[in-house]
């Protein structure tokens, strides 16, 4: 079939155009620090090589290097919600690993908010929802940015750890499968996808699905897991985690189930509160060792 000079050079000039566009991306900082705990933009790669994903970092004093915690936010299937969403941040969170010596970078994916692009994450229709692939898009968005930060002067290459909260935590199971180099620890809040099916809950899509996929991430997992969830969790409440769990673990991994006191009026938040990471914290420090000042002095 012959293609017209007038088509070629529409063809022509959108793959040069692409390509600049993708030329001109540039990552790193963003911007001069500022308070709390030296907070600042950051833009760093996404899977989708057309899209930088904005983040923001934030670091102790002094030049490092750091170990570091990167956590990964929780999502949404409605797209003008996604579109709406203001940029992750956790500070009570991240507040509570940088006094403990950690770097903390919290990353906006690809489909979310200000960073935009197309969402690679979906997990399709409640009845049919493909959480596997969901969550392997999750962790392709993790790792972009993991390896682009571990490659910082001030990032220790070894000892970091992935927080990941509700669709962030799912990723970061799909993650644990994979056992990447340098990642000595997982921590999860009530990770999952497909809750408050039609709004409603306590009602999960298409629940068994999400097991199998469950079992699926843990398959071959090495890397130790922390899972968290709050006794008022509406999206996925402490029994139903539980089994989430158990699916994971049966795969072989390590994880300590761990279900926290209430938090507010909706547990489901506990990670982005500093009320509910001050009910976290003993648990977090067992589970980073740090009781023994392991993996980081307190300031």
């Amino acid at each position: 079939m012959q293609i017209s000079k007038s088509l070629f050079a529409v063809v022509v000039f959108g793959f040069l155009w692409t390509h600049n566009a993708t030329a001109q991306l540039s990552f790193g900082a963003r911007g001069a620090e500022a308070e709390p705990n030296r907070m600042q933009q950051w833009l760093v790669p996404s899977p989708d090589s057309g899209v930088a994903a904005r983040a923001v970092l934030f670091r102790p004093a002094g030049d490092g290097p750091f170990p570091l915690a990167l956590i990964a936010h929780a999502s949404t299937q409605n797209v003008l919600l996604r579109a709406q969403m203001p940029q992750p941040e956790y500070r009570a969170l991240a507040a509570w690993l940088v006094g403990r010596g950690f770097a903390v970078l919290v990353p906006e994916r690809a489909g979310h908010g200000g960073t935009g692009g197309k969402y690679l994450e979906d997990q399709g229709g409640c009845d049919e929802a493909d959480y596997s692939r969901a969550g392997r898009g999750t962790a392709d968005s993790i790792v972009a940015a993991l390896l682009y930060l571990r490659q910082q002067s001030f990032i220790r290459p070894e000892g970091s750890v992935l927080v990941g909260h509700s669709a962030g935590g799912w990723g970061a199971l799909a993650l644990a499968g994979r056992n990447p180099q340098g990642l000595v620890a997982i921590i999860v809040f009530a990770p999952g996808r497909g809750a408050h099916a039609n709004d409603l809950p306590n009602h999960v899509c298409a629940p068994h699905t999400l097991m199998s996929s469950a079992a699926e991430f843990g398959r071959g997992a090495r890397v130790p897991v922390l899972w968290l969830v709050a006794a008022n969790d509406s999206y996925f409440a402490p029994a139903f985690s539980k089994q989430l769990a158990d699916a994971f673990r049966h795969g072989g991994d390590k994880v300590d189930f761990r279900v926290l006191p209430a938090s507010g009026s909706e547990g489901h938040w506990l990670a982005e509160t500093e009320a509910g990471v001050n009910i976290a914290g003993p648990d977090l420090e067992r589970a980073l060792g740090l009781l023994g000042a392991k993996a980081g002095k307190k300031r």
